[in-house]
């Protein structure tokens, strides 16, 4: 049995662990933070998300907690109008094998730190922030601020989009800054007029802008997020933003969706960063995970579930691992599994932002035309390559990015 040292608790470090656990190693996470929790509000997760859940334990439990949406809906949102709707009824669970719902982060979060905790395999360490690691033959050092170390067969660092063993490993420097910043709000689903309590996840698309709203925790809650292609140039994480700025920041929207957007409060912002995809994931027995490999903006809101779709990925490829050179080849074969299909998603996640939600003018009606024009077979078309899960679609990555909007619309409809 083999010893798994994973830098970060978060979903994606935790999704890990479970898989780790399951394929018969011993497992010890590292959190920066004193307890495991999860910050921010609202996640979605598509059939492939939930598919990877199952497979970790955990789908149930997160089913529970989820709102199950009706569909999802994709408004102009500067005259109110709808665009186009995706229902997620039974035609498209009978097609994909499982919901398509929304759930608050911190629910999702503990489903899997309770699993974790269950599990006799995995030690829970909190406080302990990595700074870098260390690789002799058949083994990896962690280093730990503070001085401290700690020895394991292998290291799997889901520690972030600014991961410390990404620094180490590829040493890219910083994300790349995207320039479009995010207010999130959350507001209890009491305040929010009954007329406006829908069970979708919906979209308002405006010139350099949009504002998504869900519901999530069972329901009580409404989930808040606009965000504006601002040439914002410096990262930001979660600060508070004042009421007046967030509502200046949208003049153009339209009176339901300012409706909504008025009900905000204690907003906070970020500003949204990725990283190009690159190739180069593991470091004989060191790999990396989730945000640290492959960070992709929100627009295809599929980032977690890429984390949980890698864990499940990296499980399987540990099974029957006995030492640190085992390690190095399942890692080898994990990083060949998951390379191609992440590196989609995040070019992917791109031009959503560019053909999707923020068209300007004559690319803002092509996208109406071409969008309204489809049918709901179409549509679950579109997203099948992603929602389906793995293996992937064939054509590779050259076909990963979707043509010109005038010519063939937006690659997904998918919503975050």
């Amino acid at each position: 049995m083999t010893t798994i040292l994973i830098a970060g608790g978060g979903i994606g470090g935790l999704a890990a662990a479970l898989a780790a656990a399951g394929a018969g190693h011993r497992v010890t996470v590292l959190e920066r933070q004193g307890a495991f929790a999860e910050l921010g509000a609202g996640i979605q997760i598509a059939p492939n998300g939930f598919q990877a859940l199952d497979r970790l334990g955990v789908g149930d439990v997160v089913r529970a907690r989820a709102v199950h949406v009706d569909e999802l809906r994709l408004m102009d949102g500067t005259t109110g109008a709808r665009v186009q709707r995706l229902p997620l009824d039974d035609r498209y669970r009978a097609r994909f094998g499982n919901p398509y719902a929304v759930v608050h982060r911190a629910d999702l979060h503990a489903a899997l730190l309770a699993a974790c905790r269950d599990s006799e395999r995995i030690t829970l360490r909190g406080g302990s922030t990595v700074t870098g690691y260390t690789r002799w033959d058949g083994g990896v050092e962690l280093r730990l601020d503070g001085g401290a170390s700690l020895s394991g067969d292998a290291l799997v660092g889901a520690d972030g989009i600014r991961s410390a063993i990404r620094a180490r490993l590829i040493g890219d420097g910083e994300p790349l800054v995207s320039g479009h910043t995010i207010y999130r709000s959350v507001i209890p689903m009491d305040e929010v007029p009954a007329e406006l309590r829908w069970n979708a996840v919906t979209l308002w698309a405006g010139p350099g802008w949009h504002f998504v709203h869900y519901p999530i925790g069972g329901g009580r809650f409404l989930n808040l997020a606009a965000t504006r292609d601002n040439g914002a140039t410096v990262a930001v994480t979660g600060l508070e933003a004042p009421r007046d700025l967030v509502l200046r920041a949208f003049p153009e929207l339209g009176d339901t969706a300012r409706r909504l957007l008025e009900l905000g409060r204690e907003w906070r912002e970020w500003v949204l960063c990725d990283r190009d995809p690159v190739s180069g994931w593991t470091d004989g027995p060191v790999a990396l995970l989730g945000d640290a490999a492959h960070p992709m903006l929100q627009y295809a809101a599929q980032g977690a579930c890429m984390a949980l779709e890698d864990a499940v990925v990296l499980g399987r490829a540990l099974a029957g691992a006995r030492d640190g050179g085992d390690c190095a080849e399942a890692f080898a074969a994990y990083e060949a599994e998951r390379g191609e299909r992440t590196a989609r998603t995040t070019l992917v996640a791109r031009e959503m932002g560019r053909q999707l939600y923020h068209p300007r003018g004559a690319e803002a009606l092509a996208r109406n035309a071409y969008l309204s024009g489809l049918s709901t077979e179409e549509l679950h078309g579109k997203v099948s390559w992603l929602h389906a899960g793995p293996p992937d679609a064939p054509g590779g990555l050259a076909a990963a990015l979707p043509a010109p909007a005038a010519a063939a619309g937006p690659a997904s409809v998918s919503v975050t």
